[in-house]
């Protein structure tokens, strides 16, 4: 029902602004997007989003009692839920600055409960003057670079080592000739934190304080460098077991320096990221309880640090040939801790290597990539500040199969 109610709409938005086109010149949308159709096999079980389609890493050993590992079970599936469709909006000027807004929806779902059901991607009004812009609404978080990520075929995009969210957010941008500074603050929505009442945005809407980003950024035509650094406060408690009231806050830094290099029809990306309790963006860490008063049950936190790196060379023209490489590693955390709210808290660091090659004809793109991710797994010793010892590697490879038809 709600897919036709979308379609409905759509149809109906179209005509309005079309009409009203006709009658001001002002007003207008266009509409793109594509279909696409993925097809893969994984040779164990995997951590993943989705039915296994967004894959994060391999699953740890698990030993029945022949002490065979049960999750070493290849897996498969077939989905087309990354479809989706982009309308383009236009409008009239305001205080001379250039207005367009964006929708965009796909069928991913908001969890593995609602697969092929329709969720919000992006949302928001940009108000564009000729060196200055600013967006308010859903858009991308400011550590996912729109035009410097990995251009792998895996809806994954090289997570968990490349930051990866969307956020409610008001982003000012000004440009200095080919330097530009950008400022957000942003809330969180799809994207969320864990705590101690699982995945949340409520840790960050009771700290009272939006998460925090500034980015530097410089172009020379097809080029560009940048670094930017951030700051997000999460509030996991606000009161405690045997009811008293709690104000302890956990704050976390994040930074990241990212390239991009042209080379006639060879393009070169590359990004590293370091970051406290980076659960959010998809990725490791997180943070844990430093202590515990006995007498309140109120705790104290510290955070996990970790550290990413990627690099994604590419071909395109009539055929696209590339590969991916990342790492991440978990450096531990500033204190020892107990308790901890996160993601892969027991992985020390992971590796991942992926291939691909694509045909490409007008609209149509038929596009093959093998993904080999490998995590060494280990015991957390929280009397070392969260340090992972006495690891073992386990690997997962991929094939992936896909069809895409954009319009």
């Amino acid at each position: 029902m709600r897919k036709v109610f979308l379609l409905g709409f759509l149809v109906f938005l179209s005509v309005s602004l079309y009409a009203q086109d006709k009658q001001e010149g002002k007003f207008g949308i266009s509409f793109s997007g594509f279909v696409k159709a993925d097809f893969f096999a994984d040779s164990r079980q995997v951590t993943s989003i989705r039915e296994g389609h967004f894959l994060l890493f391999p699953e740890n050993e698990l030993l029945d009692k022949n002490g065979e590992d049960i999750n070493a079970k290849p897996h498969l599936n077939f989905l087309s839920v990354q479809t989706r469709v982009t309308g383009k909006i236009t409008g009239p000027d305001f205080l001379d600055a250039k207005t367009s807004g964006l929708i965009e929806a796909e069928f991913f779902g908001t969890s593995d409960a609602d697969v092929n059901g329709l969720r919000l991607r992006h949302a928001f009004v940009k108000l564009d003057w000729t060196n200055t812009s600013f967006l308010a609404g859903q858009f991308w978080n400011p550590m996912f670079i729109v035009d410097c990520f990995p251009g792998t075929i895996s809806f994954n995009t090289g997570v968990p080592f490349q930051p990866f969210a969307r956020n409610p957010q008001l982003r000012f941008t000004q440009k200095f000739d080919n330097l530009s500074f950008t400022a957000v603050a942003y809330s969180q929505r799809d994207f969320q934190s864990n705590g101690p009442d699982g995945f949340s945005s409520k840790y960050l809407r009771n700290a009272v304080l939006p998460g925090l980003h500034g980015q530097l950024r410089f172009e020379a035509g097809d080029n560009a460098f940048g670094l930017g650094g951030g700051y997000k406060m999460l509030a996991p408690r606000i009161s405690t077991a045997k009811n008293y009231k709690s104000d302890e806050t956990v704050g976390s830094l994040s930074a990241l320096v990212f390239g991009k290099f042209k080379f006639n029809d060879v393009l070169w990306k590359i990004e590293g990221v370091y970051g406290q309790n980076m659960t959010d963006l998809t990725m490791l860490g997180g943070y844990g309880v430093k202590s515990l008063d006995t007498n309140t049950g109120i705790e104290t936190y510290t955070n996990i640090n970790t550290v990413s790196a990627w690099t994604d060379i590419s071909y395109t023209k009539n055929i696209e040939v590339g590969i991916f490489a990342g790492v991440s590693m978990n450096l531990g955390a500033d204190d020892n801790f107990t308790a901890f709210y996160g993601r892969g808290g027991n992985i020390d660091n992971l590796f991942r290597v992926s291939p691909r090659f694509a045909i490409i004809s007008g609209k149509t793109k038929i596009a093959a990539e093998l993904e080999f991710t490998s995590a060494a797994y280990g015991t957390v010793n929280y009397a070392d500040k969260g340090k992972v010892e006495n690891t073992k590697s386990v690997t997962n490879i991929r094939g992936l199969l896909a069809f895409i038809y954009n319009f």
